[in-house]
């Protein structure tokens, strides 16, 4: 079919015709061609052309490499570089340019070069040489993350083998070195010394002996921060606590996992994750090292039973049923602590009708040993150990304490804490320097729902015809605005941190003696958030604090 009027002009206005061709030649101010003029008479030259028509391709072209590398001897490779020659062929790049050997680079003439020089007066290179240099500095700053490096096959084998046990109710996945996860009521994971065979700077903290202590000024305190430690936890941090004597750092929340991180703030990991432990089913609540090596883990969460871990067998059992006591006064053991001297770990009971009780187990052999009740409405509000060991504090609701004599199974001295509003927290500071018979603290502190701390001195107790009913503290802090959650003395007896969890940055630090509060940290810029968890390392040079967000800060105090 011949074409239209209408179809002839589209293609005319898409492809054009030779008129519009000779136009456009014409307005650049050429010389317009006719088809003739494109055919030229043949030369000698055509007629080689047409003698090798049937000459093989590969005969006729060759593929251009480029020329040979150009021989710089006063700017070539420095010396202990590694040579193409050497390379594996896992690290030969994919692709190479050939303009780098002829790429000229001044490391003297630029300031932010003059790192990649080996020498002082190391100056010219190759492109090739300089792209070396490059990559090794770069990896220097930044190492190879464990999933990326492609020799790290026991990372991907450890992944895969959590993935396939995770649907399996009875044991850990065998050979999973970095997490365990716990259902049964015994399981032998990797003991202790597995897990710190690859950490280095494991030493043994300073001492703490009165003669070695360093002073603290007051009103004014040196707080370097530094790395966090890991990444954010899948929960709140609920409990936060240093060993005694290693430099390790424990951790737990309510997403039932326990975490043992290795606190080396050091490049090139800051801070590494040395194992977890999860338990199925059971939010964990508290988790605490048994003193004084720390060699085992006690947890627990809101269930009628709690497990201990053994780090230096590795194993994991679990005790549901005190012997000894009845079951129903004690219906959650989420609520615990456990004595500096290693013998004792108390447990808050179920409140009962006209008071609190705290039941004492025998840390060893998990046998039911004494009862200690604190008097008043409410129950219990909190408890804490004296420093050797031998009793406990115990404080209910409405302001009532009780000193608790263990070896003896009796209560020493009774008292009411002054103003008390619903007594939330209570906690033992400064060792060896109060009264031998409660304990040897001289430092006492009661926390309330009004955000009001008492701090007493228990020297002045020592000299008094005994406890005083109605004791006097020495100061009253009222910079917390809201119910106190936290009190924590660092091991020294120096300083003490108070916080609250129901108000964003509400942590302040204490010095003592002279009992004033530092005025230059916290600042307005201080990452803290809503704090659930703090802690001192047994040096007392370090805090620890643990947020809701599930990030743990640290701090060095540096006077």
């Amino acid at each position: 079919m011949e074409k239209d009027e209408t179809e002839r002009e589209l293609e005319k206005l898409v492809f054009g015709d030779d008129a519009g061709f000779n136009d456009g030649l014409g307005f650049l101010g050429q010389k317009a061609y006719t088809p003739k003029d494109l055919v030229r008479p043949k030369t000698n030259k055509d007629a080689e052309e047409e003698d090798i028509e049937g000459v093989q391709d590969s005969d006729l072209f060759f593929l251009d490499d480029g020329p040979s590398a150009v021989d710089l001897p006063e700017f070539g490779q420095a010396k202990g570089s590694d040579d193409d020659a050497s390379e594996s062929e896992e690290e030969k790049a994919a692709w190479v340019d050939s303009d780098d050997e002829r790429l000229v680079v001044s490391l003297a003439s630029t300031p932010r070069l003059r790192k990649l020089r080996f020498t002082g007066t190391e100056d010219l290179i190759n492109g090739k040489e300089y792209t070396k240099r490059l990559r090794q500095q770069f990896e220097r700053l930044y190492p190879t993350p464990e999933w990326a490096n492609p020799s790290a096959s026991t990372y991907r084998s450890k992944k895969k083998k959590r993935r396939r046990g995770s649907g399996s109710s009875g044991t850990t996945p065998s050979g999973s070195e970095d997490e365990m996860s716990v259902d049964s009521d015994e399981l032998a994971p990797q003991p202790l010394a597995k897990f710190l065979q690859n950490a280095t700077t494991l030493i043994r903290p300073r001492s703490n002996e009165p003669g070695q202590k360093r002073q603290l000024r007051s009103e004014i305190i040196e707080m370097h921060r530094l790395k966090d430690v890991g990444g954010a936890q899948p929960s709140a941090i609920t409990t936060l606590a240093f060993h005694p004597h290693h430099p390790l750092l424990l951790t737990s929340g309510p997403s039932a996992l326990l975490s043992l991180h290795h606190i080396s703030p050091h490049p090139p990991n800051p801070n590494p994750l040395l194992t977890s432990l999860h338990l199925r089913s059971t939010p964990i609540t508290t988790s605490l090292f048994l003193g004084p090596q720390g060699d085992k883990i006690f947890l627990s969460g809101r269930r009628r039973y709690f497990h201990i871990w053994d780090l230096q067998s590795g194993t994991v059992q679990k005790v549901s049923k005190i012997l000894g006591h009845d079951r129903m006064e004690q219906r959650s053991m989420e609520r615990f602590k456990l004595s500096p001297c290693g013998r004792w770990m108390a447990l808050v009971g179920t409140p009962r009708k006209g008071g609190g009780y705290i039941n004492i187990v025998d840390a060893k052999t998990t046998l039911w040993i004494a009862e200690c009740r604190v008097e008043g409405n409410g129950g219990v509000a909190d408890f804490d150990w004296w420093g050797d060991g031998e009793g406990l504090v115990a404080v209910g609701k409405g302001g009532e304490a009780v000193e608790y004599l263990v070896r003896e199974q009796r209560v020493v001295a009774k008292w009411t804490d002054e103003g008390a509003v619903g007594t939330t927290v209570v906690s033992l500071g400064g060792r060896r320097a109060g009264a031998s018979e409660l304990g040897g603290d001289q430092w006492l502190a009661v926390g309330s729902s009004s955000g009001i701390v008492n701090v007493y001195d228990r020297r002045a107790w020592k000299d008094a015809d005994g406890v005083p009913a109605r004791p006097k503290p020495k100061r009253a802090f009222d910079q917390l605005t809201t119910p106190t959650s936290h009190l924590a003395f660092s091991p020294d007896g120096q300083i003490l941190c108070m916080g609250s969890r129901w108000k964003r940055d509400a942590v302040r630090l204490v010095h003592l003696p002279s009992c004033t509060v530092y005025r230059n940290w916290p600042t307005a810029a201080t990452p803290l958030g809503r704090v659930s968890a703090v802690g001192w390392s047994a040096n007392s040079e370090m805090l620890g604090v643990g947020n809701e967000q599930g990030k743990v800060r640290l701090w060095e105090v540096r006077g």
